[in-house]
């Protein structure tokens, strides 16, 4: 399973941004990158820098490596629409990250694992592979072998009331969700500048 092995606290300095949804890495407790020299060498960013480092949020966000990523770019831009709105779409549309969104996981990373050895099933066929893109009508469950596993039950706890997505639908007795509809660039939660990454691949 290729993903981010790094030290996830020192990305979140340098993008001065928490990428990932630990609430360890939530408050960003010094506000200056890492580095031996500490907050005397501030750096003002040039307009490349800026790009980059928005596609670098996005892309830690979502626990995607570069490859992928650039792929997911090259597919957005071939689609009709807004290639930045697109590129989120599609990656929302990750199969871990419908899981955390869901709220059968604490974070995409948790959500990764568990896709990865196989306590989810979509439309009853148990899927695997983290990347895989759910389709509008698809059904998410866990399977009846994985629903005693505290880390899902601990996460499903968590959820206050009715879960406030407008694209899904969560049964959390049952354990099972429904993905309804892409969800549209202004119901994401991120506040993210994607026009900045289509021009970072437009140079």
């Amino acid at each position: 399973m290729a993903r981010f092995k790094g030290p996830r606290g020192k990305v979140c300095r340098r993008l001065d941004y928490p990428c990932f949804e630990s609430p360890k890495f939530s408050r960003i407790t010094k506000n200056y990158p890492p580095g031996e020299h500490g907050p005397t060498s501030r750096r003002r960013l040039s307009d490349y820098g800026i790009q980059m480092r928005e596609k670098q949020r996005i892309k830690h966000t979502y626990g995607v490596l570069e490859k992928q990523f650039s792929n997911y770019f090259k597919k957005a831009d071939t689609k009709e629409g807004i290639t930045g709105h697109i590129l989120l779409q599609m990656l929302e549309c990750r199969l871990d990250n419908i899981v955390y969104r869901m709220g059968f996981a604490p974070t995409r990373r948790a959500a990764r694992q568990l896709v990865t050895h196989g306590h989810f099933l979509v439309n009853n066929r148990k899927v695997n592979i983290p990347s895989f893109s759910v389709k509008e009508g698809y059904e998410i469950r866990v399977r009846d072998k994985s629903k005693r596993i505290p880390l899902i039950l601990d996460s499903v706890k968590r959820i206050k009331g009715d879960h406030t997505l407008p694209w899904m639908s969560i049964d959390k007795a049952k354990l099972v969700g429904e993905f309804m509809k892409v969800p549209e660039r202004n119901e994401l939660p991120e506040d993210f500048n994607e026009q900045l990454v289509v021009e970072l691949y437009s140079k």
